[in-house]
């Protein structure tokens, strides 16, 4: 379970990067069976984006299935009451009370859904979802938090191999060569013979 508001005391160290929500979650729960403190764990979240899924249209049949669902769960809660309070009533009184509930929650639904019909008239389910997720420990408990991850991310990128120019390139390969030094511009006519430069007219 997972509460929305407030921001952490204290920002932990990347541990791990994951590309689903569930991966870090997993992750989460590593740490925490291997005695990580859980207030020194984070998920962050990158790249979030809330995604709307329509789930189907909404009329008033359906509003009313919705109230009724919800009046069977409203029902069931003043039946407990109306029993706990009077332990010898009738089996025909607490179904008679399931009824009364049911029909106050399709009524409430019918009533919101004749309110906001202009403005909603779909239902749809929300899901908020991220390019990449880190978790994240805080510097106490780093170090066993890697041992337990069993990787340190963001490694130091390896530098590129060399270029092999004896053997021919495969089809759709492309060599980027070093650069070679630039030739000499050739002597001019009053070049001196060992190849130096020709002294200026300043020159004693």
């Amino acid at each position: 379970m997972s509460m929305m508001g407030g921001a952490p005391q204290e920002h932990g160290e990347k541990i791990a990067d994951y590309a689903t929500y569930p991966a870090a979650q997993q992750a989460v729960s590593q740490l925490i069976q291997g005695d990580i403190p859980a207030r020194d764990i984070a998920i962050v979240g990158h790249g979030l984006r809330s995604v709307e899924t329509i789930t189907g249209r909404l009329g008033y049949a359906a509003a009313a299935r919705s109230g009724a669902i919800n009046g069977v769960l409203l029902g069931l809660a003043f039946s407990a009451i109306f029993v706990l309070g009077t332990p010898n009533a009738a089996i025909q009184l607490f179904a008679g009370v399931m009824l009364v509930g049911i029909a106050i929650g399709m009524l409430l639904s019918i009533l919101t859904y004749a309110l906001l019909r202009r403005r909603r008239d779909y239902t749809s389910v929300t899901q908020v979802l991220g390019d990449r997720y880190e978790v994240t420990v805080l510097p106490r408990s780093i170090h066993r938090a890697r041992e337990i991850v069993g990787h340190v991310v963001a490694p130091t990128a390896a530098a590129p191999a060399p270029v092999d120019l004896t053997t021919p390139p495969q089809y759709g390969e492309r060599i980027d060569p070093a650069p070679a030094p630039a030739p000499r511009p050739a002597p001019g006519p009053n070049a001196p013979a060992g190849g130096d430069p020709a002294p200026g007219p300043d020159t004693p």
